[in-house]
This record gives C-alpha cells, sequence and structure tokens, in this order.
C-alpha cells in the first residue's frame, strides 16, 4: 500500500513537472510566433513602402535621355549652328560568334583606324556582353553605304545614329560662336557645383567657347528619360514609362552672316580683326578674327597631334583678336582725347601751336617725332584729329597730365571690360602711376605721358573696346553694351534681348562731341585728310580716323624703315569708322598686324564692308 502510494506520488510530481515544462515550452513558442509575426508586420506593413521601393530600384532603372541642343541663327534667319544625325558602328559582344574575325573584317571593308579599334577593345573589357560597344564612330555615307549593303553578313552588328553638333560656316565665325566638346571632369565639378549635373547625365557635349559657352543653359534644354524594367543581370526587359526631353532654346544673333564672311575674307593670309556694331543697340554685326580654325574638329575629340598645332602656332589662331587682342590704339584716339581737352579747358577751338615736326619737354633734350618729318605747320584741333598731327597731341597729353587722361579714357571703356557676351575677352590696359609702380617698380614719368598721347607706350585696346569708344563719339555719349545675342525663340516666337544701356557720358557743352565728329569727317572727306583716298566716290558720308601703332621704335621715337624690320615687328594697321555722319547706324574698327599704316591697309577694308551694309542694309528685328 505504501509502495502504491509512493508511486502515486511520483506519478503526479513527474506530471507536474511534464506540465510546467508544455506550458513553457509553449509560451516560448508563443513569444516566437510573436516575434515572427510582428517582424513580418513590421516588414510588410510598417517597412512596405522602404523595401517596395529598394525592390523597384533592383528591377526599375531610369535612362536619361539628352534633350536636342537649341540651334543657332544670324539676324536674318540664316543657320550658324545645326544638330546633324551622326552614325556610329556598335557590336554587341553576346550575339557576335568570333569577334576578333567580325572587326579584323569590318576593319577592311570600312577602314577603321587603329585608334577606334584601340578604343573598342578597352571598352570591351569594360563592358556587360549584352550591351552594344562602339567600334566606329562619325561614319560617312559612303561607309553607312557600304555596311548596309553587307550588314546580313554581320549578326550582332549595327548602325546607331545621334545628333551632333556641326557648323556650316566652319571657321569663319569660330571666335563668336565658339564650340561644344565632350564634357570632361573641370566640366562635371562645375556642374555638380551649379546644381545641373543630373541635367547632363544623358549629354555627351557641353559648350566650351563663344555663344555655345555662355548661353549653355539657354542652348543645352531639359534632359527627358524613360523607365525600363530589367533582370537581375540589369538586361532590359520592357520599358514602363518614357518622359520626353524638353529641347534647347534656338537662338538669334546680331551676326550678319554676309558681313561675317566678307570680314573673314578680307583678313584670309592676315593677322588681325574686325569689328562692326550697329549704332542703335551696339548688336555684333560681325566679328571677325584671323587665323581661325575649324571648331567642327573640336565636337568629337580633337587629336592631340592637332590640337598641339594649334596651340603652338606662332600665329596663335586659338586666340579671339576682336576681343583677346591687344594693340597699341595709336592715333585712332586722338577724336577722343580731343574732347577730353576741351572737356577739361585744356584746349579750345581756336588755340594754335606751331608744329617743326616734333615736341620736346622743356629743359630736355629728347625730341618726340612727328609722323611728318618737316611738321604741319600752324594746328588747331580740326586739323590736329584731320591731319593726325602727332606734335598737337603731345603737347596736349603733357600739358593735361597721365592722371586724367587715365580717368577720362576710362570712361570710355578702355582698361575695362565690355561686357560684350562671351567669356573671351582682355581688358586691355589704360595705364596710371599705379600700374606702373605695381608692374614694374618704377615712377610714372613724363616722356611716359607723351607717347600716351598718340596711344602708344603703355596704352592697348581690343579691336572691340576701340569700336565701344566710336559708338559713344557718334552717339554724343551713350552707352550700350556690345551684345551678339538678338532675340531667343519661345513659343513660336522671337523674344528680343533689350540693350543694356548704361549711365551716358555727359559733357558740359555738347558741342565738344561736334568738334571730334567734325575732326573725324575731314579725316575722310577733306583734303588731306588721312583716309580721304579710302572713300572716294561712295554713295554715303562717312567718319573715320586712321592709326599705325609701331611695335618697336628707334629710341628717339621715330619709326624704322621697314626694310630694316622683320615681318613681325612692322607696324600695325588701324582704323576706326562710323556712317551715315548725320544718322550713324554703323561703326567699324580694324587692325591688321605687321601690315603697315592704317589708312593704306584698314581704312579700305571698312569702306569695303560699309558699302557692301549700305547696298543691302539689314532689318533690325522689332520687339515682339
Amino acid at each position: 500500500m505504501l509502495k502504491k502510494r509512493i508511486a502515486l506520488r511520483d506519478h503526479s510530481a513527474e506530471s507536474s513537472l511534464f506540465f510546467r515544462r508544455a506550458l513553457l515550452s509553449l509560451l516560448v513558442v508563443l513569444v516566437l510566433m510573436a516575434v515572427l509575426f510582428g517582424n513580418l508586420y513590421y516588414l510588410q506593413v510598417k517597412q512596405y513602402q522602404k523595401y517596395s521601393t529598394r525592390s523597384n530600384d533592383n528591377r526599375i532603372n531610369v535612362l536619361p535621355i539628352a534633350p536636342p541642343r537649341g540651334l543657332i541663327y544670324d539676324r536674318n534667319g540664316n543657320l550658324l549652328a545645326e544638330n546633324k544625325p551622326s552614325f556610329d558602328l556598335q557590336l554587341i559582344p553576346e550575339d557576335v560568334k568570333n569577334i576578333k574575325q567580325t572587326v579584323a573584317e569590318l576593319t577592311q571593308l570600312l577602314n577603321i583606324d587603329q585608334q577606334d579599334l584601340d578604343n573598342f577593345y578597352d571598352d570591351l573589357k569594360h563592358t556587360r556582353r549584352f550591351k552594344p560597344v562602339v567600334l566606329m564612330s562619325e561614319l560617312s555615307d559612303q561607309q553607312v553605304a557600304k555596311f548596309s549593303v553587307n550588314q546580313f553578313r554581320y549578326p550582332g552588328v549595327s548602325i546607331e545614329s545621334h545628333l551632333t553638333r556641326y557648323y556650316p560656316y566652319g571657321e569663319a565665325l569660330t571666335h563668336v560662336l565658339g564650340y561644344v566638346s565632350r564634357i570632361n571632369e573641370q566640366d562635371l565639378k562645375h556642374l555638380n557645383a551649379e546644381g545641373e549635373l543630373s541635367n547632363y547625365s544623358g549629354t555627351r557635349n557641353i559648350g566650351k567657347l563663344g555663344i555655345e559657352r555662355y548661353y549653355e543653359q539657354i542652348l543645352h534644354g531639359t534632359a527627358g528619360y524613360q523607365e525600363v524594367e530589367v533582370n537581375n543581370r540589369g538586361r532590359i526587359i520592357r520599358t514602363l514609362q518614357v518622359q520626353p526631353p524638353q529641347p534647347g532654346k534656338d537662338l538669334y544673333l546680331n551676326i550678319d552672316i554676309n558681313l561675317q564672311l566678307q570680314a573673314q575674307a578680307m583678313l584670309s593670309g592676315k593677322r588681325g580683326a574686325i569689328v562692326l556694331l550697329s549704332t542703335a543697340d551696339s548688336g555684333v554685326l560681325a566679328m571677325a578674327s584671323s587665323p581661325s580654325y575649324n571648331p567642327n574638329a573640336f565636337v568629337n575629340g580633337i587629336s592631340a597631334k592637332n590640337y598641339n598645332a594649334l596651340l603652338n602656332s606662332a600665329d596663335r589662331p586659338l586666340i579671339n583678336r576682336a576681343s583677346q587682342g591687344t594693340y597699341p590704339p595709336a592715333s585712332t584716339v586722338k577724336p577722343l582725347l580731343a574732347v577730353m581737352g576741351l572737356e577739361k579747358g585744356k584746349i579750345t577751338t581756336k588755340d594754335r601751336i606751331f608744329d617743326p615736326g616734333w615736341f620736346q619737354i622743356p629743359n630736355t633734350k629728347r625730341k618726340f617725332r612727328d609722323w611728318k618729318r618737316w611738321g604741319h605747320g600752324w594746328v588747331d584741333v580740326h586739323k590736329a584729329i584731320k591731319e593726325s598731327v602727332d606734335t598737337y597731341f603731345y603737347w596736349l597729353a603733357f600739358n593735361t597730365g597721365i592722371d586724367t587722361i587715365h580717368d577720362y579714357m576710362s570712361k570710355f571703356g578702355f582698361g575695362q571690360y565690355t561686357g560684350i557676351d562671351i567669356h573671351e575677352e582682355s581688358k586691355g590696359n589704360m595705364p596710371s602711376r599705379e600700374w606702373k609702380h605695381v608692374r614694374y617698380h618704377q615712377p610714372w614719368w613724363q616722356g611716359d605721358t607723351i607717347s600716351i598721347g598718340i596711344g602708344q607706350g603703355y596704352w592697348t585696346a581690343t579691336p572691340l573696346q576701340l569700336a565701344e569708344s566710336i559708338n559713344i563719339l557718334a552717339s554724343n555719349g551713350k552707352i550700350i553694351t556690345p551684345r551678339i545675342l538678338n532675340s531667343i525663340a519661345a513659343n513660336g516666337r522671337r523674344l528680343r534681348v533689350p540693350p543694356d544701356v548704361r549711365k551716358p557720358i555727359q559733357l558740359t557743352d555738347i558741342n565738344h562731341w561736334k568738334v571730334a565728329q567734325d575732326g573725324m569727317y575731314a579725316v575722310v572727306n577733306e583734303q588731306h585728310g588721312t583716309a580721304h583716298r579710302a572713300f572716294l566716290g561712295a554713295n554715303y558720308t562717312a567718319a573715320g580716323k586712321s592709326g599705325t601703332a609701331q611695335v618697336v621704335s628707334r629710341a628717339d621715337g621715330e619709326s624704322l624703315d621697314e626694310k630694316e624690320l622683320s615681318e613681325r615687328h612692322r607696324d600695325n594697321a588701324m582704323f576706326v569708322a562710323y556712317a551715315p555722319f548725320k544718322n550713324p547706324k554703323i561703326v567699324a574698327a580694324v587692325a591688321v598686324e605687321n601690315i603697315g599704316g592704317g589708312s593704306a591697309h584698314a581704312a579700305p577694308l571698312v569702306r569695303q564692308l560699309f558699302d557692301s551694309y549700305f547696298a543691302h542694309e539689314p532689318e533690325l528685328v522689332s520687339n515682339e
């Protein structure tokens, strides 16, 4: 009996232990299930959006679509920069049985050069087998035709087209339009800093110079995209959505292509620049720089050999001489100095000095020579401008001083950027005491001022600055920033860009403008005027001023005989002009290097351009 009770007690204890263990196990299972369902809830409900997005990111790719670049036209609607179809030969590795054999046969068929082959095999190493690799770029029409006939022999090889920039007028407009070229690391850093990097993810090229660079944001447009579904290897399965890009806006320039081509042709074989401005709004009608180069060579990447040839050329074709070339302005600035002298009370219209052919600073021995050895006799301000009397302006500069000259000539834009709408511009140099001290650690001497009086010495200016200064004179002090852009195309209309009118130069006596203007009229239209032969027989009246900028001279300031000089040391020919005289519409500035006198070599160029302009005067685009 006792044994039976003990057995029952042990069984009861075991049952109790089992129950407790079972209960504990059940609780553990319930806790684990709660954790499981809690995680399922967290992942599928709370974190649904996150993991759904991550899943889609793995499944869906967004591919950028580059926008078509805006076109560029001249003022009359002639196309200056277009987007031209370009053809690339590409190969999909997984679809080609024998890549080396196929490439060898295509090389023989299409004459593929070694550089393209090297690029292809390099790209092949870093590209998935189902993605195309470019074998040859920029196929000619003949190459496209040859491949099309033989395409059935080469499965996995095809021709793909895309738009590329093309400049139909080549080197004639390089320094105005600039060019586009491949985006590089520096461009990427700039785009990232500007917050524009995402908009260029599908774009190959970007504006590098000229209008293409200055108005890049307007010309580029807005990128589009397409959403595609891909598998785990990145192969596209289907397209889900397409957002088309917004093309860049078209630009209409103030350039007249006929005047531009004529100006560039006249500079052929020479080094120099020509600038033509409209007096009404300072619109740039032509801006030629010679020598130039073909911008199309840069669009798809110029070879190192060809680029180094341009970079190291003694003729510096990469420089825009119209806005970056700096020359002593020579006698072209004498009318402006006359206005200064009249305004500052240093001269009057009745004052005369005697010119024996030289000027001498009191108590010194050095003589500053006039271009006319025997002198001009008695000279007033009108005759001084008309016959370009150096002695008169030596005397004026000496009596005025460099401080006043610097301050007053700065009003005409010398030593400053004009603000033209390209980045390639030089300020030139309007010298001062402070400038010479910083530059040479020397004081300013009186002899330095004498040279400034005839636009020589340390004074340098660009042809664009000269054109702007003469436009100010012809317009009685009105100042408008020179501009290449005329209007922007939007919604089928041309929206005119308003002129940038700045604070004018106001004189104490408005007749002082007329004194300088009459002097320039006499240069072209009166006997003994330094350029009167250049405009004989013209059916319009013009006013102008010639200049001969010395590159080297004797210690006494006298010009050397050209026979004694190498070609690069001969004088630069300068000429500025406007027409018609009473109601100016066009202003010109010309600089031709190492060719001789301005009257003989630069003035005839302006005459030809003015003749063309007035034979078919372009209409200004109205504000719409």
